[in-house]
Order: structure tokens, then C-alpha cells, then sequence
């Protein structure tokens, strides 16, 4: 039997030896999830018994191997919530939380949103929780995605709809789309972008990464597809890598939405673009 903090401290050391951005979070993350008690409670441990300790040494050495984290632990915190994560559906990250938040400020009251390319649900789930009065559509394509999506919208009053972006006017259940707000997180990485950490290039499914030559190309789809669920007035918000912080909003200006602006996360990174549905016969083909 070793000591929780020698074990602990041995792994942050192998962790950040094979480029591990945050070796003693993970570290720690992965002994708490050993041992099955919550990080926080972590050092009211004091050892470390031999079962959970060959797990540990497994989970380390999947960790060092690159394997992210998530997929380890099986578990992705979201806000308020811990979504089901692994093979097959893109682990949301923490910047994306400011597009939640955003969308939580502007939405009227017994509002209709859709999130498209949900992945895991962790936009709409969000939404969901935080604003019990919404009606919350979650569409994604890809069948494993899907899996994740079910799994963890189950008695959350989210509906799940198998299907792609370009078909989701048609493929929801609703008698008129007078939506109030489009969300997403699409696929955005241009085509020949620098090369990806290990945990995205291997592990998050590539229907989730890649935009086409300009990273745009399912930005294009949403928009498509959100000026026909869209009321008048209605809200789009669309996540876009760092350098699209001007392309985006480009590309809605030139469609006709109104009130388009630009978002920062809190690293000061452009993150995401927002933009008001204009009046029936504005928007450009």
C-alpha cells in the first residue's frame, strides 16, 4: 500500500514528461476517480490500496499514452453537469460555456431552441437545466454521437433528433418554425490546419473537427438552416475557431442578418458569432 500524495506526485511526473497540458490535475483527477471519491476530497485520503492502485497505474499509463482524459474517467464537466463521454463523440471543452452563457441572457420567456450538431448534448442540456421553461431540440448526425446524446439528455425533456443539420427544418417535430434561438458548435477546423494535440487528432471523431478548405463549411449549413426554423427576431450563435473571428461574421453580414457581432472567451480568443434573424425577405439566398 503507497500513499495517495507519493502516487499522486509520481504520476504528475510522468504526466508532464509526455507533454500532458495539465499533469497534477490530471493526476489527481485519475486517483479521485481510482479511489472513486470526488477530487476535493482527495486529501482526506491517505492511502492508496492495492486494487485502485493497479488502476491507477493503468489510467496513467492510457494518460501518458495520450488518451484523454475524459475518456478515461468516462466523464466530461459541463457547467452544471457531468455528461457521459467517449469513443465516437467530441468532448466539449470549458470556452464553449460562454456561448451557454450568452444564449442563457438573451432568451425570452418559454422560449423553442435547437441545438444543431449537438454532439453530447452539452449545449442543449445546458440551456435545459438553467432555463426549465425552454423547449429544447438537440439534433446531430452521427449515430455513436447520437448514442452520447441519448444516454445523457434521458429525462432531461431535451429532445434527441437523428439527423443532419442541412435536413433538421424537416426532420423536427414542429407545426411552425418560429424557433427563438439556433445554437452550435459545428465542425470549424480548416483543412491543412497546424497539427492537433494527440487527444483531439486520435480521439475526438473527425465528423466533429473538420470545416472543409476554409473551416466554414458547415457554419454555411447551420446558416442555412437556421433562417428556416428562425421567427423574425429570432437569435442565431455559432462557436468558430480563434482565427474565424472576422470570417464568420462576414459570411452572416453577406447573407442579411442583422445586429451580427463577435464574442471573446475568457482568454480573449474570438469564439463565437451571434446574429439577429432580419425581417421576412432580407436574408439573401
Amino acid at each position: 500500500m503507497i500513499r495517495v500524495r507519493d502516487a499522486v506526485r509520481d504520476a504528475t511526473g510522468r504526466l508532464a514528461a509526455a507533454g500532458v497540458a495539465s499533469p497534477r490535475h490530471d493526476a489527481e483527477a485519475l486517483a479521485a476517480h481510482a479511489l472513486g471519491v470526488d477530487r476535493a476530497r482527495l486529501l482526506l485520503v491517505e492511502e492508496l490500496p492495492d486494487v485502485p492502485a493497479a488502476a491507477y497505474d493503468d489510467m496513467v499509463a492510457r494518460r501518458v499514452a495520450r488518451e484523454p482524459l475524459q475518456h478515461i474517467t468516462g466523464r466530461a464537466g459541463f457547467r452544471h453537469r457531468d455528461l457521459a463521454v467517449g469513443p465516437g463523440v467530441f468532448v466539449p471543452r470549458p470556452e464553449t460555456e460562454m456561448l451557454v452563457e450568452w444564449c442563457l441572457g438573451v432568451l425570452p420567456r418559454r422560449a423553442t431552441v435547437v441545438d444543431l450538431c449537438a454532439g453530447s448534448g452539452a449545449i442543449g442540456l445546458a440551456i435545459a437545466d438553467e432555463r426549465d421553461d425552454t423547449s429544447v431540440y438537440a439534433v446531430e448526425r452521427e449515430p455513436a454521437a447520437f448514442g452520447w446524446l441519448a444516454r445523457n439528455a434521458s429525462g432531461s425533456g431535451v429532445r434527441c433528433v437523428l439527423a443532419d443539420a442541412a435536413d433538421a427544418a424537416d426532420a423536427l417535430p414542429l407545426a411552425d418554425h418560429r424557433v427563438d434561438l439556433v445554437v452550435s458548435n459545428p465542425p470549424y477546423i480548416p483543412e491543412g490546419a497546424r497539427p492537433l494535440e494527440p487527444e483531439v487528432a486520435e480521439h475526438d471523431p473527425a465528423a466533429a473537427l473538420w470545416g472543409g478548405p476554409d473551416g466554414l463549411d458547415v457554419v454555411r449549413v447551420v446558416e442555412r438552416t437556421a433562417r428556416r426554423l428562425l421567427r423574425p427576431g429570432g437569435r442565431l450563435a455559432v462557436e468558430h475557431a480563434d482565427t474565424q473571428g472576422s470570417s464568420v461574421p462576414a459570411l452572416l453580414r453577406a447573407r442579411g442578418w442583422a445586429d451580427v457581432e463577435d464574442h471573446r472567451d475568457l482568454a480573449g480568443r474570438d469564439r463565437f458569432t451571434t446574429a439577429v434573424m432580419a425581417p421576412c425577405g432580407r436574408l439573401r439566398q
